[in-house]
């Protein structure tokens, strides 16, 4: 069996008196496709914030790709190849959809591959990866032009500009129409196919049954199930706590 390409152990984080994260421990092999779920105050955000370096954690260590990365700044994680998209979208409005794409390929890629990266060259990946998402007839417009969805696929293709080994994809699909939501399912397991290792929290079932290969469920700070899908939806604990509500 393969080195697990995401490795936390142990994992804790405090504000005050409240415990977020309470010893979560969580595995993520190599191309493995992870939905994470969860009440809301659960301790999904904390804990993606702590594997991405937004927030450090008090105890435990996450490791990625055989290497600790506790004590890293959030940059750092990005350019070894740890990426995250967000719920709401940040892109830079005052910049085109395409130099949206290049600033994360200047800025990661070019560091981790140690020479500069000639601006044709930029061109290319950044024109590749709005083809990926749909949005290459749009290279020219400003983010403000987008719709919801456009919005939402010009976000994972600014993380995935860091082309990075694991994108933790958080909420890409609040507020999306029936269709909307198959369309972004379908864009992640592209992505996954292509050699990206995902990991998505998501409250709409339908989408993380579709595209979970393995559920994990936190709830106060603790996990209470890892394991396939289908077993665990059905886990008394999950229906009491998640499902049920």
């Amino acid at each position: 069996m393969s080195a697990p390409l995401l490795q936390v152990s142990q994992l804790g984080k405090r504000f005050g008196g409240f415990v977020a994260l309470d010893g979560v421990d969580l595995q993520v092999a190599p191309g493995e496709r992870v939905g994470l779920i969860g009440p809301n105050g659960s301790g999904k955000s904390t804990l993606v914030n702590c594997i991405c370096g937004t927030l450090h954690n008090e105890t435990g260590s996450v490791t990625f790709a055989g290497e600790t990365v506790d004590g890293m700044v959030a940059h750092e994680r990005t350019r070894r190849g740890l990426a995250r998209s967000f719920q709401l979208p940040r892109p830079f409005t005052s910049m085109t959809v395409a130099d949206n794409i290049r600033v994360p390929l200047l800025y990661t890629v070019a560091f981790r591959v140690g020479h500069h990266v000639t601006e044709a060259e930029a061109d290319e990946r950044c024109m590749e990866l709005l083809k990926l998402v749909a949005l290459d007839g749009k290279a020219a417009k400003n983010p403000r032009d987008l719709t919801q969805v456009e919005m939402r696929k010009l976000e994972l293709a600014r993380a995935m500009a860091a082309d990075p080994k694991l994108l933790i994809a958080d909420e890409s699909m609040a507020g999306l129409s029936h269709s909307e939501v198959e369309d972004i399912v379908a864009l992640l397991i592209r992505l996954n196919e292509s050699g990206i290792t995902i990991i998505m929290i998501e409250h709409l079932m339908r989408a993380v049954m579709a595209f979970s290969q393995r559920l994990v469920v936190l709830v106060s700070g603790k996990k209470i199930a890892d394991g396939k899908p289908d077993d665990v939806i059905k886990e008394r604990e999950v229906i009491g706590a998640y499902l049920g509500q």
